[in-house]
Order: C-alpha cells, then structure tokens, then sequence
C-alpha cells in the first residue's frame, strides 16, 4: 500500500534512500513516486515544484 507524504523536505530525506523516482504528469499536478526497499511513496505537486524537486534527487528519474 503507498503511503502519500505532505511534506516536501520529508521527500527529500526519503529519496535518498530511494532505488528510483516515478514520473506522472497529468494536467495541473504531478505525482512523484519514490521506490524504497520496503514502500512506495507519493507526493503530489504542481510542475515548478516538481522541476525543483527532481533537480535535487539523487536516485533514477522514470518518467510515465
């Protein structure tokens, strides 16, 4: 079952330990899914968010 974070530096924290970053854009929001070894984890946000976010990932980026 994926757990849905709110806060965006506990993103940060978990991605990492993350194995990858999941992509999905859809019209207003974006959904970023981080892959752990035990969880799935998933963050909504609006693009520019998103764009920061992924700049400072340091796992794999797939985008859907």
């Amino acid at each position: 079952m994926p757990r849905e974070i709110f806060d965006e530096e506990k993103f940060l924290e978990i991605s990492h330990h993350a194995i990858h970053c999941r992509v999905k854009r859809l019209k207003e929001i974006v959904k970023l899914k981080l892959r752990t070894k035990k969880n799935l984890y998933t963050y909504k946000t609006d693009p520019a968010t998103a764009e920061r976010l992924l700049r400072n990932i340091s796992c794999d980026i797939i985008e859907l």
